[in-house]
């Protein structure tokens, strides 16, 4: 089967499903997107990574890459590899100096290791047939990977506060390690700094 080369586009809260949230992945060079509906806290996992926070503790997936890299383990690639009943499929194919081995995974926790390790997403292109949406327009050319679109929140209104405010939420917020809320604030900060 042919693969495609996916990359994260966007995350954001999911339209269809409360509490949840929805990582679009668009294939590389083309116009396809993949939507995957996850949860929040594989959510706050690739947001944290994507945006380059550092918690003050590591996170699962931290922990994990942490892991991998102590025992000489490298995370080659993520393979989106099945779609049953709605529900994606991964695996981790990782490498050491002796065997190479696919590992199950859900791909929420597959694109957070992703996103860490920083290695390549692919998916098969009968799954992009069936659960990808196209584009109405190719995107531009890009050198190298692109920049996910901002993390949203939805049913954050910032306007109504200060700059001083806002530093002092984003501040409470990282200490409660709410990251996702963290980034909202931290770009609503950014593009009134200019």
């Amino acid at each position: 089967m042919k693969k495609v080369e996916l990359e994260i586009v966007a995350l954001s809260h999911s339209i269809t499903q409360t509490h949840s949230y929805a990582v679009v992945l668009g294939e590389v060079n083309g116009v396809r997107r993949l939507p995957i509906v996850i949860g929040g806290f594989e959510a706050q996992a690739i947001a944290v990574a994507l945006e380059r926070m550092q918690p003050s503790r590591p996170l699962t997936h931290d922990l994990m890459k942490n892991f991998m890299t102590a025992f000489n383990v490298e995370l080659l690639e993520i393979v989106i590899s099945d779609l049953q009943e709605g529900i994606f499929f991964s695996k981790l194919v990782c490498y050491s100096e002796t065997d190479t081995v696919e590992i199950d995974s859900r791909t929420s926790d597959a694109l957070a290791l992703a996103v860490r390790c920083g290695c390549s997403i692919f998916t098969y292109e009968n799954i992009l047939e069936s659960a990808g949406i196209m584009m109405e327009e190719a995107p531009k050319k890009r050198k190298g990977r692109m920049a996910p679109e901002p993390v949203t929140s939805s049913g954050d209104d910032f306007s109504g506060m200060s700059l001083t405010e806002l530093e002092k939420l984003l501040k409470q917020v990282v200490d409660q390690e709410d990251y996702i809320k963290a980034i909202s604030i931290r770009n609503e900060i950014e593009s009134r700094k200019g």
